[in-house]
């Protein structure tokens, strides 16, 4: 089959071959195996106060009034960068574009992946076809029977789909809305989208009505997919507000009345079964690599969300590098297998789910809609895949499962595994210290996974999976060392939505503990004015890098320097060997009232790993005289809801009997009620306070809140990351008592609550 790309003549004016100003920056060459995602959602979500908090940062030692090299044992990292990118001339083709039918220049680079021929979405879906056609691509349970789509068919009915988007008057460069849990018709719908001109758009489930409005008005939405009567219900609350919106689909279950424009997906998918193929033809041969082909909403966690706009190239490029970095191997030899379940509104999952998986003609199959309330287990034991993505708080989840388990068997099994997991960590150490390259593994190892380590993965279903990866959200140290004692190395991979997902992955040959690895061969790193400890904001070049954002030129401008560089408003440092270490979040940075410069996430995650009865952790402390915390307790979620509920888990009862204390609900520890609990959190901050590299550093106050945080509360995001702006609005009074009080926990005027 012969692909059919850019004209060249079009191409050599789309192409811009090296960044400019790379000078310092980090090229990765490596190409190996595995991944986990760092700050994407809040990178996406939050930029809006970042050029602020930059300034912030910049200004803090003259808020203290104090010289710079005096304010703070934490070094102050300097972001002020280049001057924002100039307006493309009219006419004209840039970098970036905030126009959903505009062209960019692609980063293409003069050798290696970088230099591979850009594709469309068509055609890597073709080329897919052509290699892996009989191979399954999609499979799912309705009922106790196996469905599934070959690439063949999967192809064929993404074509279909397509006409019947087209005949229902789906505009060139206007959205499709999804809004529902992970299915076949979810990529289908996706797909079919792209292939009919439009833009494809995933709607995060937990959207509220007017949230929903949001996105579909910003994105022009012709058609709104929705799974269920549920998400249908908010579709119809804001239809009479969405001047664009041309039909709805419903695509699981019966409809539970008829209205106009409001068709089933049968009724859908018949729509464009008979239309000739031509019209479709034209346009799918019209579409170009370096134009617009998917929109991803941010989180919005301050103000509204911004469509990132990725491009054609920005994803088959993308799911081409990455495959190959971390060792995929095509259908023809062995198929990779995946199981869907995270949100398809959020990059991670699409790159991993759609997109990479079928670069290689992998097969994915679809979790149930309660995976994340305990059924995902059952799916992975079923469908045992080759390679899995959890967020930290589905990888913390097992942990905390395994525990409890562990706790209830009987003293030769802890001793065992025990024995087993201490083996399992030196070994895993000293195999991650030279760099895979370990020679025979003691035959003590070899006895601990035929008795332990054979035994848990099977439990888990990843018996099969050579790759597991944690992303989207920070991993503490704790969880990592968990399941390296198991012989289970989590590949921390980190990016955000505008990289098109991964930046750095960890690969097996490649990989260290807290690192999230090295850059995806193509892709570049410049670390931004860099402090004496050699940390400054991480910024990113390569085809990953998107468009930019639909119709805010502003924020745009604030996402990408003058030189065409991808700011993530993150701060890390490379180590002698170039893997890539997360230090902080510029927007994250507390800035004490004397002008200190704290990171919060290393401190909250000694406070977890000190009190491991902790759950979550928040510091506080922005333009304060001293730091604060406000903690949550482990506690049982609702199986229906998702909700926190005042019960304790297993684990966290058994922790309480060791510390002397009989609490089984939130609610008696809460609040300093139980003093053995009271005194034993004291005591874990003291031991991280001893740590603390000056006195601002020190935790002076904390309370135990009686709910933990959940997604379905509003502290955590899409997938499980603080949101630090609604937690600081929603516990407002906790936080200003903190400052009004005179006594803290630690002094004699403050004692600890009576027994």
């Amino acid at each position: 089959m012969q692909l059919t790309v850019c004209e060249s003549s079009a191409m050599s004016e789309a192409v811009v071959m090296e960044p400019p100003g790379a000078g310092g920056l980090r090229e990765s060459s490596c190409i190996a195996d595995t991944a986990n995602e760092s700050s994407e959602e809040e990178s996406a979500g939050e930029r809006e106060e970042e050029v602020g908090a930059r300034d912030d940062v910049a200004r803090s030692a003259e808020a203290a009034e104090l010289p710079a090299e005096q304010t703070s044992h934490t070094p102050t990292v300097n972001t002020r960068r280049p001057s924002s990118l100039a307006v493309p001339a009219a006419g004209g083709r840039g970098l970036w574009t905030t126009q959903g039918d505009a062209e960019v220049t692609l980063r293409m680079g003069d050798s290696g992946l970088a230099a591979e021929t850009p594709l469309t979405v068509d055609q890597m879906l073709a080329l897919a076809v052509e290699r892996f056609g009989d191979y399954t691509a999609l499979s799912w349970k309705e009922g106790e029977q196996q469905k599934s789509l070959n690439y063949r068919e999967y192809y064929q009915t993404c074509r279909t789909a397509a006409k019947s988007f087209m005949k229902l008057g789906l505009q060139r460069y206007h959205g499709v809305g999804i809004l529902g849990f992970n299915s076949a018709e979810w990529f289908i719908a996706d797909i079919a989208a792209i292939l009919a001109g439009g833009f494809a758009v995933g709607i995060y489930t937990t959207n509220s009505p007017e949230a929903c409005q949001y996105v579909a008005d910003n994105s022009k939405a012709n058609i709104i997919v929705v799974e269920n009567h549920k998400q249908l219900q908010k579709i119809l609350q804001i239809e009479d507000k969405l001047p664009h919106l041309k039909a709805i689909i419903q695509y699981k279950d019966a409809l539970k009345e008829k209205r106009p424009n409001l068709y089933t997906w049968a009724e859908f998918m018949e729509l464009g079964r008979d239309e000739p193929d031509a019209a479709l033809d034209a346009v799918v041969s019209g579409q170009k690599p370096n134009q617009c082909c998917t929109l991803i909403y941010t989180s919005g966690t301050t103000g509204q969300p911004k469509g990132v706009m990725l491009s054609h190239d920005n994803i088959t490029w993308t799911a081409l590098a990455t495959s190959r970095h971390v060792g995929l191997t095509d259908a023809t030899s062995s198929q990779e297998v995946v199981v869907s379940y995270l949100p398809l509104s959020h990059i991670a999952a699409q790159m991993v789910d759609i997109w990479v998986t079928m670069r290689v003609g992998g097969a994915t199959y679809f979790a149930q809609p309660d995976a994340l309330k305990g059924s995902l287990v059952n799916t992975l034991k079923e469908v045992r895949p080759t390679a899995f993505m959890g967020v930290p708080r589905v990888w913390e989840k097992m942990q905390e499962k395994m525990k409890s388990v562990g706790a209830k068997s009987s003293t030769v099994r802890r001793k065992l595994a025990a024995w087993a997991k201490d083996v399992g960590l030196q070994t895993n150490l000293a195999k991650m210290n030279q760099s895979g390259a370990a020679g025979r593994a003691p035959l003590s190892y070899q006895l601990a996974k035929k008795l332990v380590f054979k035994k848990v993965r099977k439990a888990l279903g990843l018996d099969r999976c050579s790759k597991c990866y944690t992303g989207a959200a920070p991993i503490t140290k704790d969880t990592l060392e968990f399941f390296l004692s198991l012989d289970v190395p989590l590949y921390e991979l980190y990016g955000m939505s505008e990289s098109t997902g991964p930046h750095t992955i960890s690969v097996f040959d490649a990989f260290k503990l807290t690192s999230c690895g090295k850059e995806i061969p193509g892709c570049k790193t410049k670390l931004h004015n860099p402090d004496e400890e050699g940390n400054g904001e991480i910024c990113f070049w390569g085809r990953h890098v998107f468009m930019g954002y639909l119709n805010m030129p502003e924020k745009t401008e604030e996402a990408l320097d003058a030189e065409g560089w991808l700011h993530s408003g993150d701060l890390g440092k490379h180590d002698q060997n170039g893997f890539l270490f997360i230090t902080g979040r510029i927007k994250e940075l507390i800035i004490t009232a004397g002008g200190e410069n704290i990171p919060p996430v290393p401190i909250e995650d000694a406070v977890k790993d000190a009190v491991p009865l902790i759950s979550n952790a928040m510091l506080i402390g922005d333009k304060r005289k001293f730091l604060s915390m406000l903690l949550t307790i482990k506690c049982q979620l609702n199986e229906e809801s998702g909700d926190p509920e005042d019960e304790l888990t297993p684990e966290a009862i058994e922790l309480c009997k060791k510390l002397g204390s009989n609490a089984k609900r939130v609610s008696e520890i809460a609040g300093g009620h139980d003093r053995a609990i009271h005194a034993a959190i004291q005591e874990g901050i003291n031991r991280v306070n001893k740590e603390a590299s000056s006195n601002a550093q020190r935790i002076q106050k904390w309370i135990v809140l009686d709910r933990d945080f959940s997604l379905t509360g509003g502290e955590l995001g899409p997938t499980m990351k603080l949101k630090r702006p609604v937690v600081v609005k929603m516990y407002k009074e906790q936080i200003e008592n903190f400052y009004k009080e005179l006594a803290s926990p630690t002094t004699p005027e403050n004692p600890l609550p009576p027994k």
